[in-house]
């Protein structure tokens, strides 16, 4: 499974590379806007300029008219390179927008997903990457979880190699049903990934061990020591 970061501030996404090995970092007009930058390409390129080249950045467009996205994700690619993957709203316009950009090879990932033949609209469209959003669904009194599974089932079912990116998410467990389905790639804002990373019990178990082999064989003493 994929990890995608969830977020634009430069500094905690070097930060979390800087620990784990993830895959990519998305963004939405909303997580860009809270960086404070008011040029949000020059937020992008930050980014880029701390990810490996390899790395998936995702960004997306503003415009509402079908032909105003296809504009603005050419610019957006012509700009931050081809292995941006550009987020498409999964409106009627964005529908259209998403058949003309894949068939141009620009990579889409459709975003705003809300239900299962949306999504299945998108991946006939051409998109790489279908959004649904998690928790947003769940406040809307659906099961977001059970939702992107019934999209990925219908995807696969289908043999599009459309994935499944699950967002939106309000806590691990949410990620983990996603990976334990066989969804191949989630975006994670960062104090949900570092729950995920992270386990407070193995940090005491550590505790614990340093502290049974100092009483032995004194403070500070590693197995270099001897």
């Amino acid at each position: 499974m994929l990890i995608l970061i969830d977020d634009a501030d430069v500094t905690k996404i070097k930060e979390l590379y800087a620990k784990y090995p993830y895959d990519g970092v998305t963004t939405n007009p909303t997580i860009l806007s809270k960086t404070g930058n008011p040029d949000p390409m020059d937020q992008l390129k930050k980014i880029q300029s701390v990810i490996p080249k390899d790395a998936m950045l995702h960004a997306q467009v503003l415009s509402t008219e079908t032909e105003d996205m296809v504009r603005e994700a050419r610019h957006m690619v012509s700009v931050l390179g081809e292995n941006t993957y550009i987020k498409v709203p999964v409106t009627a316009n964005g529908l259209k927008a998403i058949d003309i950009l894949a068939k141009e090879g620009i990579s889409v990932t459709a975003t705003a997903v809300y239900g299962v033949m949306p999504a299945f609209m998108a991946a006939k469209a051409g998109a790489k990457f279908l959004a649904p959003y998690v928790n947003r669904l769940d406040n809307l009194g659906y099961d977001g979880v059970q939702i992107a599974k019934d999209i990925h089932t219908m995807i696969k079912a289908s043999g599009y190699e459309t994935e499944v990116l699950g967002a939106s998410f309000k806590n691990s467990q949410q990620v983990l049903e996603m990976g334990k389905f066989g969804i191949g790639v989630v975006t994670v804002n960062p104090d949900t990934l570092k729950s995920l990373a992270l386990n407070q019990v193995a940090e005491k178990a550590v505790q614990d061990f340093i502290q049974d082999f100092e009483e032995c064989c004194g403070a500070g003493k590693t197995m270099l020591d001897f």
